[in-house]
């Protein structure tokens, strides 16, 4: 009886490459940081050869800004659904904000230039998260604050929660304290400040 011949291995075949690709890169950057964020390691962990990469992902830069663009519409679903609660108040749009950033340290220090500067530079997806937090603090400041006030308003309360999780991810807050508690009475201060004594 002739010997069988030897079935020649599959080539490699993925519905949706590109994704493939972001989701080694995401968990790379989460495990690593972003330095060890590369082409060669992302195609190593997906099975496929560079070449095929690099057709989605011409450069380190290419696959920084894909995931800074997923990162950018992941954070403002989380916005969208928590922007504003009964009482008409930014406290839930600024827990999200901060839940968000906790929960995806890596992921949003390079939304934000890290590792990559100009990420948060070409990035629509970012200039759209922009534009849509500025809109809802805008619809929950308006009956409060002039016109002429509303931009600065927008500017602190960026730079508050900004700041306020990257002192949490950094480890900055005192250890032992109830964290959701602590970002909920810095808003609530923050929202005093801004004729919201119920924020």
């Amino acid at each position: 009886m002739p010997a069988r011949p030897k079935k020649r291995p599959k080539s490699y075949h993925h519905g949706d490459l590109r994704n493939a690709l972001l989701k080694a890169a995401r968990e790379v950057l989460e495990e690593r940081g972003p330095s060890f964020v590369g082409l060669r390691e992302i195609s190593r962990r997906v099975g496929v050869s560079a070449p095929s990469a690099y057709h989605h992902f011409p450069s380190r830069d290419a696959i920084a800004l894909g995931l800074a663009e997923q990162g950018a519409r992941e954070m403002a679903e989380c916005l969208a659904v928590s922007s504003r609660d009964e009482r008409g108040t930014l406290a839930p749009y600024g827990e999200a904000y901060v839940a968000f950033v906790r929960a995806n340290p890596a992921l949003y220090r390079l939304m934000f230039g890290e590792g990559f500067p100009a990420v948060s530079q070409y990035s629509q997806a970012m200039r759209d998260l922009r534009k849509r937090s500025y809109d809802i603090m805008k619809s929950n400041l308006e009956k409060k604050l002039s016109d002429a006030e509303l931009p600065a308003a927008g500017l602190f309360l960026w730079a508050l929660v900004h700041g306020l999780g990257l002192l949490l991810i950094d480890g900055q807050v005192v250890p032992g304290k109830d964290r959701k508690d602590i970002v909920h009475r810095v808003l609530q201060l923050a929202g005093t400040g801004l004729g919201d004594a119920r924020a």
